[in-house]
């Protein structure tokens, strides 16, 4: 079973923080430069579908980083899958203004929609560098511990 989890939780860090980087890195600065119009509207479809399926990969990698802490008594299991899924409550008291107000709050100006565009971009970078850094410390829990 440790075996299982141990996938679940890396695979699933790994698939989190590989699009997370991938949208601070490549996708929302290519959107940025569509004009405000289509910068928001690509947030908006991009959002619905990604907001689902990256909570669900936080999710279980937090889950299997604690039954493997709590199964093997490593706890880097507990450290990493934590900081994988950090990025929930993050998201939820940090980022939702910006992203409520993108998604549909009251219709905005060009200025006002590029402004909440560039926080959303800083504040995603926040998702990306945590996610990442959880990634790593399970696959040291997953490399290190297993010498």
């Amino acid at each position: 079973m440790d075996a299982i989890l141990q996938v679940l939780a890396t695979l699933c860090a790994a698939l989190f923080a590989g699009a997370a980087l991938y949208i601070s890195i490549v996708e929302h600065p290519a959107r940025l430069k569509t004009g405000v119009p289509t910068a928001t509207e690509g947030f908006r479809h991009m959002y619905k579908r990604a907001a689902p399926w990256q909570a669900s990969l936080a999710t279980v990698s937090l889950l299997a980083g604690l039954a493997l802490a709590f199964s093997t008594r490593d706890w880097l299991w507990a450290l990493g899958g934590i900081a994988v899924g950090a990025v929930i409550p993050y998201t939820l008291t940090v980022m939702m203004p910006t992203n409520r107000s993108l998604l549909g709050g009251p219709l905005l100006n060009e200025a006002e929609a590029l402004a909440l565009l560039k926080r959303w971009g800083a504040l995603h970078w926040v998702r990306s560098i945590v996610s990442t850094f959880g990634l790593l410390v399970l696959l040291c829990a997953l490399v290190c511990r297993t010498r």
